[in-house]
């Protein structure tokens, strides 16, 4: 194919760099939308019909070589774009390989986020036991979190959860949130059974008795130690309602 080699050759000698075809590629590669050949040519400091002429050998190679992709005009300029053919393909992979995978640390401090928010980092660090900074910034990053204000008594930044994560959970609101209380563990009811006066409590009572060993169970010890304590975090139990 005709491509002008004459002109273009004399100009690359005059011009040490790459050649016309690897600009081209480079600047099609990072557009985000079809570039027309007057841009190009302006960017490039070369001949408008050279541009073209060498815009149309690159879309013709990449056909007759069966690349995965092609370029195409469109809307007065010019792009790469996926061949038809590998929409399958490419299709599958945008579904399933693209999708945000999150690491389990990432999923418990979303979902301590979508049930306590708004809250802020240092509280959802104190829930799970860890610095979570990292993992808020990925999230926000992700957008699955954002910010929500701050805090009036200690200036701290609030978060909650955004649209997309709704979306991504195909939820219409986080009134549909699911109730914690099945997913809780068992230790965990048996605490809130012991306080609450509820079913529950005497099995707490009888698994903190196997600890002791052989040591007969303190039936006073209740009285020794004053009223039962909450534990961290039990009290606001009741509070976790999502958008509160």
């Amino acid at each position: 194919m005709m491509r002008g080699d004459g002109a273009g050759d004399a100009v690359g000698e005059a011009q040490p760099g790459p050649g016309l075809r690897a600009c081209l590629e480079a600047i099609l590669l990072v557009v985000d939308e079809p570039v027309p050949e007057v841009v190009l040519a302006q960017v490039l400091e070369r001949p408008r019909e050279e541009v073209a002429l060498e815009i149309a050998d690159l879309a013709a190679s990449y056909a007759a070589e069966g690349r995965g992709f092609d370029l195409r005009e469109v809307a007065g300029g010019w792009r790469f774009y996926t061949r038809e053919e590998c929409a399958p393909v490419v299709e599958r992979f945008v579904r399933d390989g693209q999708e945000v995978r999150l690491t389990q640390a990432a999923l418990e401090t979303l979902a301590v986020v979508a049930y306590r928010q708004p809250v802020s980092r240092a509280r959802v660090s104190a829930v799970r036991g860890v610095n979570c900074d990292g993992v808020m910034r990925t999230l926000t990053l992700r957008g699955l979190v954002e910010e929500a204000g701050t805090e009036h008594e200690t200036g701290a930044i609030l978060y909650r959860t955004t649209g997309y994560f709704l979306e991504r959970l195909g939820l219409a609101g986080l009134d549909e949130l699911p109730d914690l209380a099945p997913f809780l563990p068992d230790e965990i009811e048996d605490v809130d059974g012991a306080e609450e006066g509820i079913p529950g409590a005497d099995r707490a009572q009888d698994t903190s008795g196997a600890q002791d060993g052989d040591r007969p169970r303190d039936t006073d010890r209740s009285q020794d130690n004053g009223p039962p304590q909450d534990p961290q975090g039990a009290g606001d139990t009741g509070d976790e309602h999502p958008g509160q």
